[in-house]
């Protein structure tokens, strides 16, 4: 197998609500350098939702967005310094009457993130790193 490109993006940034935002931003112009506009909106929905579970798990702590490509695809990479392991909800099917839309409750309806995770790459999972915290990680195979 090649090795991996030497054209990817690694990005510190700070675990908090703007990081979503940037590492998008971020992502979409290295996926579009690469052209992969078929994939465009699968791999930036992934990244939002992996840099939002690396922000909520260690906020106003640093996080690293890492996207690179080889062979068989591309990989996005979110590193926190927690040690709590991701746990996808189970995949149920949803209606609007499951769901709380009270004022109150309307924030409480989220943790999906994962499922959706799983559903758009070939294969995801995490890796603990041996200098503390985990990767947590995705493969789309274009």
């Amino acid at each position: 197998m090649l090795a991996p490109r030497t054209d990817g993006l690694f990005m510190p940034m700070l675990g908090s609500p703007a990081a979503v935002g940037l590492a998008r931003t971020l992502a979409d112009q290295r996926l579009r350098k690469w052209d992969y506009f078929h994939i465009l909106d699968d791999a930036l929905l992934i990244v939002a939702e992996l840099v939002t579970n690396a922000a909520e798990a260690t906020p106003l702590r640093e996080i690293r967005l890492q996207l690179s490509r080889d062979v068989e695809g591309i990989i996005i990479a979110v590193w926190d310094s927690s040690r709590r392991l991701p746990k996808p909800k189970p995949i149920v099917e949803l209606t609007l009457e499951d769901l709380d839309l009270s004022e109150e409750s309307f924030d409480n309806n989220g943790g999906w993130g994962l499922p959706l995770v799983q559903a758009l790459s070939t294969a995801c999972g995490y890796t603990l790193d041996p200098n503390g915290g985990k990767w947590v990680w995705s493969r789309i195979c274009p």
